[in-house]
């Protein structure tokens, strides 16, 4: 009994850290977003910029026009598919129980290449609708697709997570292939413009694009926070969520409905970026732990930080030229990725 106070004030000193981490990283992002807004050939003051996106009538129409049009859509769709990726991530590596396990594994971003190819290659063009609209559904459409066969076989052999694993590795190599057959039919302009595609970049970046995925992740990201629970259980397996009353086949397919809404939207305007949903959990977890209540907040704060400073990067790398985020992303993703093999022998969860 008398354990308790101290249990007590232990319990509440680590939910006031978990806390602090999560302002910290919402104010690094803020901060991020700015440097982003701020950096470019124009040079513009942190004075003039903040004026420009907090009182436009008090800079001069050229320099409202670079902020607003160019500058911010570009800033804010990097830190919004970063988070989206980033919480995809989480849940993708809880419901898997993999900690190699990210939202690409399924095959969502070669299947969204696929669906941008189709519509780049071969022309599609409807009347009253934008060439980067059709070319962004026919992704978010193919993308969708994979994620229903990758349930169907799954629900076919009954499998677990390493079931959904390999089907996923599968619809990454098929789409690929599909891709590669859509570059060697493509004429020469067709080609540049699927290539630039799927290298991922930001600079397609729109208002009504960054609309369309904020609102989205604004929906989805309550459903996350309600499963918190359930997927804190499940990290200490399935016959233990269960025995604790969690409907673990519905808590997953809930889960991977979520993912693959997110992903497919972030590669649908973007394009492919990699190792995202793979670095941001992982930065999260070693940040607040393994309760999702601040773990999932964290690990789309962490995806929305990172894309947030490799978009900076990639506008700053080559003077005068804005290198595909993708690219970036990849460059720090692979280091990365090396370490979670090669740590995973010393109990790398």
């Amino acid at each position: 009994m008398t354990h308790y106070p101290t249990i007590a004030r232990t319990y509440q000193t680590a939910l006031r850290h978990r806390s602090l981490v999560l302002a910290g990283l919402l104010g690094a992002l803020a901060l991020s977003v700015l440097l982003d807004c701020a950096v470019g050939p124009a040079e513009l003051s942190p004075t003039t910029m903040l004026r420009a996106v907090f009182a436009p009538a008090g800079v001069d129409e050229q320099t409202s026009l670079i902020v607003w049009q160019i500058r911010l859509p570009y800033a804010l769709m990097a830190a919004c598919v970063g988070a989206a990726l980033g919480l995809a991530g989480a849940e993708m590596q809880t419901i898997l129980a993999n900690p190699l396990a990210s939202p690409f594994t399924l095959g969502l971003s070669a299947a969204g290449a696929f669906g941008a190819s189709l519509a780049i290659v071969l022309g599609w063009h409807v009347a009253h609708v934008p060439d980067m609209w059709l070319t962004a559904g026919s992704a978010f459409v193919c993308a969708a697709l994979s994620v229903w066969i990758l349930d169907m076989l799954v629900r076919l052999r009954q499998g677990g997570t390493g079931t959904v694993i390999l089907c996923g590795v599968a619809l990454v190599f098929s789409f690929q292939a599909l891709v590669a057959l859509m570059q060697f039919v493509a004429n020469e302009d067709a080609l540049q413009n699927l290539v630039f595609w799927t290298l991922g970049s930001l600079t397609r970046a729109t208002w009504g694009a960054l609309g369309l995925l904020a609102g989205a992740l604004a929906c989805i990201l309550p459903f996350s926070l309600r499963a918190a629970w359930p997927l804190t259980t499940l990290r200490m397996g399935e016959d233990r969520a269960a025995s604790l009353g969690v409907d673990v086949p519905r808590l997953r397919r809930a889960a991977l409905l979520r993912i693959s809404l997110l992903c497919a939207l972030a590669v649908a305007f973007v394009g492919v970026i990699g190792f995202i949903g793979l670095v941001a959990p992982h930065i999260a977890r070693r940040l607040v732990g393994e309760d999702h209540r601040f773990y999932l907040p964290a690990s789309l704060l962490s995806g929305a930080f990172i894309l947030s400073l490799a978009a900076l990067v990639a506008r700053v790398l080559v003077p005068g030229v804005v290198v595909p985020t993708g690219i970036v992303t990849a460059l720090v993703g692979i280091p990365f990725f090396l370490v979670i093999v090669l740590r995973r022998g010393e109990g790398l969860p």
